[in-house]
C-alpha cells in the first residue's frame, strides 16, 4: 500500500449510499481523514484480462484503492461477490473477502462450517422434498421446530410449527415447491429473544440483545421488534468471534440464542446493519471498521487473492 501521511483511498460498494450504515462508514472514513466514494454494485464492470484486471464504472478505470468494503445485498451476492474478487485481483484490501461473503450467504454451508469447528448450533437437519417429514422431525427432537426456506433472509421464509401434524403439513409443502429447507429445534427458553453481537477483528465491540413483537417469534428489528444494550458472558463473545473465523469474515453480525445448552448460533451477517446496534448501545461501530481498516489495509493482502 502506498503511504498517503496515512490517508486512505477507500471504496465502499452499496446499491444505496444512503443508507444509514452507508453514510456512517462514510462519515467515519472522512472524520478520519481518507477519502472514500460509494460505487453502485450493480453498475460497476470488469475486464477480465490476464495480468491486467480492471473494474470500471461509468466508463473510467476504477483504481488506486486501498480498501474496499463490501456492502453486497444478498439478492446480488452472486454479482457482488464476483466485483469484490476483481477488486481483490487487483490487490485492493477488502474488509470482508468475496469468498467468506459467499460462505455467510449459503446457510447450509454456514452450519456445516460451524458445526465442524465446534461451535454450538441449535439441532438441525436439511431436506429437499423428502417424503420422510416424521423421520426428519424426529431427528431434530419432534416439535415445536422452525422450517426455514434455505433461500430466505430476514425472518421472510421462517415459520414456527407448534404441533407434528402443522410441522408435516409445511415440510410436505415446501417439499412440493422443491424447494430446500433446515429444520431446526426451537429454542423456547429464548422466549424470542436473541444477541446481535457486532464482530471486528477478533472482538466484540458492540452487543444487544433483541426481542420479538408481540405474538412475533422472529427478533428482526424491521419487523417491530425492539432492541437493548446488553452486557454478553465470556462464552458468549468467545462463541461469536469463532463463528465470525469460521466464516473467514473479519465484520460479522452474529446472531445468537440463549438456549439450556448454551450460546448457539443463529446466522453470521457479512453485511451487518449499524443502525440498530450504534441506536441501542451509543458504540462508535463505524468508526471502530474503519479503524480496523487503518490497521490491516496492505496491497495484496487477501488470503483468497481472487480465487474460489
Amino acid at each position: 500500500m502506498e503511504e498517503k501521511n496515512g490517508k486512505l483511498r477507500i471504496a465502499i460498494l452499496t446499491r444505496n449510499a444512503n443508507l444509514y450504515s452507508h453514510q456512517r462508514l462514510m462519515a467515519a472514513a472522512r472524520e478520519r481523514g481518507h477519502e472514500i466514494d460509494a460505487i453502485d454494485t450493480l453498475k460497476v464492470y470488469i475486464n477480465i484480462a490476464s495480468h491486467r484486471p480492471e473494474v470500471r464504472y461509468k466508463g473510467e478505470v476504477l483504481d488506486g484503492y486501498d480498501a474496499v468494503i463490501p456492502r453486497i445485498g444478498a439478492s446480488i451476492t452472486f454479482f457482488g461477490t464476483a466485483v469484490l474478487r476483481q477488486f481483490e485481483m487487483m490487490g485492493v484490501y477488502p474488509l470482508n473477502e468475496s469468498v467468506a461473503i459467499s460462505r455467510s450467504r449459503d446457510k447450509l454451508r454456514s452450519f456445516q462450517l460451524l458445526s465442524r469447528k465446534g461451535v454450538g448450533l441449535p439441532v438441525t437437519a436439511f431436506s429437499h422434498g423428502t417424503s420422510e417429514a416424521d423421520d426428519l422431525l424426529d431427528m431434530v427432537g419432534g416439535p415445536p421446530v422452525v422450517i426455514k426456506l434455505l433461500e430466505g433472509t430476514q425472518g421472510v421464509g421462517v415459520v414456527l410449527a407448534d404441533t407434528r401434524d402443522a410441522a408435516r403439513s409445511m415440510i410436505q409443502a415446501f417439499g412440493k415447491l422443491k424447494a430446500n429447507i433446515l429444520v431446526q429445534e426451537y429454542i423456547k427458553e429464548a422466549k424470542a429473544q436473541d444477541i446481535r453481537a457486532l464482530v471486528v477483528g477478533d472482538k466484540v465491540v458492540a452487543s444487544m440483545m433483541r426481542k420479538g413483537a408481540e405474538g412475533e417469534f422472529r427478533s428482526n428489528l424491521h419487523r417491530g421488534g425492539s432492541s437493548k444494550p446488553i452486557r454478553i458472558t465470556p462464552e458468549e463473545r468467545s462463541t461469536a468471534v469463532r463463528a465470525a473465523r469460521a466464516m473467514g469474515l473479519n465484520v460479522a453480525g452474529v446472531d445468537m440464542l440463549r438456549s439450556n445448552h448454551g450460546p448457539v448460533i443463529m446466522e453470521v451477517n457479512s453485511s451487518p446493519g449499524l443502525e440498530g446496534i450504534e441506536t441501542a448501545t451509543g458504540i462508535d461501530v463505524a468508526g471502530k471498521i474503519i479503524e480496523f481498516i487503518e490497521k490491516n489495509a496492505r496491497h495484496g493482502r487477501t488470503k483468497t487473492k481472487g480465487r474460489g
